[in-house]
């Protein structure tokens, strides 16, 4: 998360980002998040299609503590957790919509499980 963090800051200048988390139960989704929080405006948590993944409310509850409820959503299936994120990522900007993101990330499941459904 260090590495795609320090692309974000030097690579892209977002006006207003928010990030898909989708993690396995037996990861470290805490320091995950933390390393997070300085670039996503608001976090939306999910579970992603591993038996493993961690559920859903376990996450949310992380993701509060770092980055107070007021910045986190949670959506308990992946297509919708990205519409919330696409929803949320064009709220309230004004102007050209060329300075919002959403990011997929905590998970190489997570990614996978979003190419497949933007594939589509």
């Amino acid at each position: 998360m260090a590495a795609t963090v320090t692309a974000l800051q030097e690579e892209f200048a977002f006006s207003k980002l928010v990030a898909v988390v989708g993690v396995l139960a037996d990861k470290d989704a805490s320091s995950l998040l933390e390393l997070l929080e300085p670039v996503a405006d608001v976090v939306v948590v999910t579970r992603n299609s591993s038996p493993r993944a961690m559920p859903t409310a376990e996450l949310a509850a992380l993701a509060a503590e770092i980055f107070g409820e007021e910045r986190v959503e949670s959506a308990d299936e992946m297509p919708d957790a990205i519409e919330l994120a696409v929803a949320l990522a064009e709220e309230d900007v004004p102007g050209e919509l060329s300075g919002v993101g959403v990011l997929v990330t905590g998970s190489v499941v997570t990614v996978a499980d979003a190419r497949r459904l933007l594939k589509r």
